[in-house]
This record gives C-alpha cells, structure tokens and sequence, in this order.
C-alpha cells in the first residue's frame, strides 16, 4: 500500500488492469486496496485528511496524498536485517520462486552495499547437514549419521533409510527407517554430529509410514505414566505446546495439568528450563529427581 500510493500519483490516469499487472495483483484487489485508501490519511482522519481516490470508469487518480508522494525507504539496520534473512533463506535448499528472492536480494544489496559494505552470511553446522540429508533423500540413498542424545548425553551410530525431510515449529527434522531398532524415527537436524551418505540403496519397508505432524511431534501413547505439573501464568504456554489429559485452572493465572510422559528425560530438561515457575505434584519419585538434576547442575557452577 505505501508503495501503491506514491506510483498512482507519478502515473495519474493509469488503466486499473495495467495498475493490478505492475503490482501483480488482480484487478478485484486493486479495487479493493484503492476502496481502504479512502480511510487513510494524516492524523486528525477529517474528511480534509484523508487520501481521496477516484476511479471511475477504468482511470485511478489520487490526490490529497503528497505526504505519501516519495516510496518507502529503508535506514541501513532495516536493510542490513533483510540482507541477512534474505541470504539465509536463499541458502536454504528446496526453496520455491528462488529467482525471484535472488533479484530481490540484488537490488537490495546494490542499495545497501554502496553505503555500507558488503554482508557476508555464514550458516551453522545444521545448514551444512541440512544440504547432506536433503541430497540424499533426493537421490534414495542409505545414511550413516552419528547422533547425539542430550536425555542420556551419548552420541549413537546407526544407519539410516531417508524418507523425508521437515520443519517443524522452526526446526529441521530427518525422518528416516532406523536400521538400529527397526523403526521409524524423527532426528533432529541439529543433534546429528556426523553425517554420510552411503553407496547403498534406501530400503524403506511398505510397512513404514511417515507420522502425522500436523498437531507437533509429541504423541504421548494411552499406556504413558502420567505426570501432573503445577504451572504458574508464564509457564502456562506448555499446556499449549504439549498434549493433556486433563487442565485446572488456578489462583493468579495459573494451571494444573496431567500430561503423560514417555521418557521424563525431556520432562526433566524442561522443568529445569522453567525454574520455579513449574512444579511437579505428582509422581513424588519424578519431583526428586528434577530436584536431584537441579543440585547437580547447581554443583556443577559450585553453587550450594
């Protein structure tokens, strides 16, 4: 919309289809872009205020917009942080209309580098492995990865069937056959030490399905133990993040939720994260070992 302001006025009288072309828009939304311009203006919003638009027939004229009249611009933090997510997103594999982002990325990084440089983008070791899992999902082939489980801190070797890679909640997962315990499972990009891939052929058994995400990765099973945690009001969101049995409200925005656990390693990170905000009631042996857990970490600082 600012960039439609001030192109109507350096073009007065321009068809509304040729308009809706530039902006690469239909015609239906040209019109209604220019309906919400009538509401717009300085502030005060009297009539005398507002942007007047006129497009009778098949010509758009504004007026009353000379405030409006330069396109916007961009100070050098704006652009530097566009440089930045634009250069990491171009790197990432897989990515729909990457011409159009490269010359987006050109045209902003002639503008920019002229007053302060060029920007050099370096993607973490997850990139790298995100490119090696990707490639060898394309190409079908068998995996051995090196990876590292922070519930019993030790790293794993196994061999590997791709199936597909995802994000999930903003992080990169493999979903894959695992040839150690014969299986499907999820590996979080972030956590494999060491990928390769093989000369082999990935075998995927018909009998493996990928897992629906569409509600998380947590999917506690009926047999799980269950766990109830007292959360305060800004914990409260892990009754958002994770499945329940049951939720109670309580005093000063709190909640008491039951939620069942299948490994309480993760339920353990998670409680430490959360500090005093978070309590378990039940069971007594879980809430002594969280304890346990947090006087190790504490010694581990040489905290009492």
């Amino acid at each position: 919309m600012l960039s439609l302001v001030p192109y109507l006025q350096q073009h007065p009288g321009i068809p509304v289809a040729e308009a809706a072309e530039t902006f690469g828009v239909t015609e239906k939304q040209l019109r209604e872009d220019l309906d919400l311009l009538f509401f717009c203006g300085l502030p005060g919003y009297t009539p005398g205020d507002l942007i007047e638009v006129s497009y009778e027939g098949d010509r758009i004229t504004v007026g009353n917009a000379e405030e409006f009249a330069r396109p916007l611009t961009l100070n050098a933090e704006e652009a530097l942080a566009l440089v930045v997510a634009a250069r990491t997103l171009a790197s990432e594999p897989g990515l729909v209309e990457r011409d159009a982002l490269d010359r987006a990325l050109a045209k902003l990084e002639a503008a920019f580098e002229s007053s302060a440089g060029r920007v050099e983008v370096s993607l973490d070791e997850a990139g790298e492995t995100l490119r090696a899992v990707e490639g060898a999902t394309e190409r079908g082939r068998r995996m051995h990865i090196k990876y590292h489980n922070p519930s019993r801190d030790e790293v794993s070797e196994r061999d590997v069937d791709p199936m597909r890679v995802v994000n999930v909640d903003g992080r990169w997962y493999l979903e894959a056959w695992c040839r150690r315990v014969e299986d499907v499972r999820l590996f979080r990009l972030d956590r494999i030490v060491e990928a390769t891939e093989l000369d082999l052929p990935a075998e995927v058994p018909a009998r493996a399905a990928p897992r629906s995400l569409t509600e998380g990765l947590y999917h506690p099973a009926p047999e799980d133990p269950v766990v109830t945690l007292l959360l305060d009001r800004d914990a409260r969101w892990v009754a958002d993040y994770y499945p329940y049995e049951t939720l109670e409200e309580r005093p000063e925005g709190g909640v008491r939720v039951d939620l069942r656990v299948h490994d309480d390693g993760w339920l353990r990170r998670l409680l430490l994260r959360l500090g005093p905000s978070a309590t378990v009631a039940s069971p007594p042996a879980l809430a002594e070992a969280v304890r346990e857990t947090a006087r190790a970490a504490l010694a581990a600082y040489g905290e009492d």
